[in-house]
């Protein structure tokens, strides 16, 4: 039977932290040497505080300055409108007109083999 006992104390409840208090925590934790879990076990205190006290110490909140976001404005230029497309050739009866995005243009007859079609539409769209 042992004779050693050992008490583990814990603060209960919520604990108040000025800010030069949570910046001591930060720099233990984020330092040259910091160690977060050393910080945690040193300063009795949640390793989710200490990483909410360093976003908060990165925008500022932590010592009351608080940015305000910035407006952003987009910079808008009005000019002509844009060219009609060119009037489509009359329409050929049996006549298949293919306009491709590169803005090739293929006119085929309606009897096309469309294997060979589509080779040739492949070959140019690389």
């Amino acid at each position: 039977m042992s004779s050693r006992i050992e008490v583990v104390s814990r603060v209960s409840g919520r604990r108040r932290w000025t800010v030069d208090q949570k910046l001591a925590v930060l720099r233990d934790a984020f330092g040259p040497d910091g160690c977060i879990r050393t910080a945690v076990e040193r300063h009795d205190v949640g390793s989710g505080s200490i990483y909410t006290w360093r976003r908060q110490a990165m925008s500022g909140e932590l010592a009351g300055v608080r940015k305000l976001a910035e407006p952003a404005f987009a910079e808008v230029r009005i000019g002509e409108p844009p060219a009609l497309p060119a009037p489509i050739a009359p329409l050929v009866p049996g006549l298949i007109g293919i306009e491709l995005p590169s803005g090739i243009k293929v006119t085929v007859d309606a009897a096309v083999d469309v294997e060979a079609l589509s080779r040739v539409i492949g070959a140019l769209t690389r």
